[in-house]
């Protein structure tokens, strides 16, 4: 089957996230299948952009046929990146027909997280006699009303409704992250017979471990030697992480014999290094980010691993953290304080849940784990790691995808 997947923030091992559409693809490959993956060639999500003079260049990738399309830089979430999308749409609407006659897709899945994309999907998959898939991401516009309270009658949120609305009506099929996106769907007239979940996934040899420590790895080490329960988050320190109340629980537990650790960066870092220091600055640790290669060692060195996010309404739909299954692949037992419509973490019976995610609840999910005995937070961390093998491993996702896609 020829496919070409339209995400704007689509990157690869070799740039950095948005990691899915490369790793959907290199396994639709080695199906012997032909994709061609769009996007921009300027993305903030990327370690990595690449470097291109014109505005459609073309460039192999683990067998996967990357087009990047020039778009302007930016910084930030506001005209700039605004400047980005549009250039990037215009560019794909100018030239649909060149990339049907070229690329002759079977299947044209639009896949950015905003839904104008579907517009150029549709017509490119009309010029070259594919079909339209659209896959969902995030919810938008809901994602505007609730998260930075947009109403309704703004003329960008009825923009994307209307967006929204076309994809649900004229794709073949709609592919969701999100387990219960279909409720929305039918919320807005169409029926659940179109949805197929396909959910985020692992690559199992990615979290293998090194012989030799890296120096997080090493310091968690050393603090379990000591005998202290290291309670740990990897990843972003940003405010959708809820790591305020993660900082809470450590003040709480502050006499028992627990580090609570936080690993990476981002921009509430320097806010929760603050709010540590006056709550509880004996038993938060923060420690650099580790290279995607070394977070097999580091979460081995970890008793319980955390995962929590802000409350929303918009995980009435459910969640797919990446997070939850690099924390399960490792065989880690999970703190899992998400208020959601799917949990699984319950489901694979893997950890403790907090799900109203105060600090109370999270310091009486860390004492659950501490009580625990090592042989039970051992077999906890074997469910996980059975459950999202069988779950959630690309080559099983990417199958089910293709699935939807015939």
């Amino acid at each position: 089957m020829r496919i070409l997947l339209i995400n704007h923030y689509a990157g690869s091992v070799y740039h950095g996230m948005e990691f899915r559409p490369y790793y959907m693809a290199r396994e639709w490959v080695k199906r012997g299948n032909e994709v061609t993956i769009l996007a921009a060639d300027f993305s903030h999500l990327r370690k990595k952009n690449p470097d291109i003079k014109t505005d459609f260049t073309e460039e192999n990738i683990d067998g996967i046929t990357y087009l990047w399309v020039k778009t302007p830089s930016y910084h930030g979430n506001g005209v700039g990146r605004a400047l980005n999308i549009a250039a990037f749409y215009f560019k794909l609407k100018a030239h649909a027909k060149q990339i049907a006659q070229k690329y002759k897709p079977e299947a044209v899945i639009a896949s950015s997280t905003y839904p104008f994309d579907s517009y150029v999907a549709k017509k490119i998959a009309d010029l070259s006699g594919g079909r339209f898939y659209f896959e969902i991401h995030d919810l938008w516009p809901l994602t505007q009303i609730e998260i930075y309270g947009l109403k309704t009658s703004n003329p960008y949120v009825r923009m994307l409704q209307k967006a929204e609305d076309f994809s649900f009506k004229n794709a073949k099929k709609v592919i969701s992250i999100l387990p219960h996106a279909y409720i929305h769907m039918e919320e807005r007239g169409v029926s659940r017979d179109k949805f197929t979940y396909v959910p985020n996934g692992v690559i199992p040899a990615e979290i293998e471990t090194n012989t030799n420590l890296c120096s997080q790895a090493e310091t968690l080490s050393k603090l379990r030697q000591e005998g202290y329960f290291i309670a740990a988050y990897t990843g972003n320190h940003a405010s959708a992480n809820a790591l305020e109340n993660f900082i809470g629980a450590a003040a709480l537990l502050k006499d028992e014999k627990v580090k609570f650790v936080l690993v990476g960066s981002g921009n509430e870092k320097e806010r929760l290094i603050k709010l540590a220091k006056e709550k509880s600055p004996d038993n938060v640790i923060f420690l650099d980010p580790v290279a995607k290669k070394d977070m097999g060692q580091l979460l081995s060195n970890v008793d319980a691993a955390y995962m929590g996010l802000s409350k929303c309404r918009l995980f009435h739909y459910g969640v797919s953290p990446n997070k939850l299954f690099d924390y399960m692949l490792a065989a880690r037992p999970i703190i899992y304080a998400v208020d959601s419509s799917n949990n699984p973490v319950e489901e694979a019976q893997c950890g403790v849940s907090a799900p109203d995610g105060t600090p109370q609840s999270i310091a009486e999910a860390v004492r659950k784990l501490m009580s625990a005995t090592e042989e039970e937070r051992e077999e906890m961390g074997r469910r996980g790691r059975e459950y999202v093998l069988k779950n959630n491993d690309y080559a099983v996702l990417a199958e089910k995808f293709l699935d939807a896609l015939r």
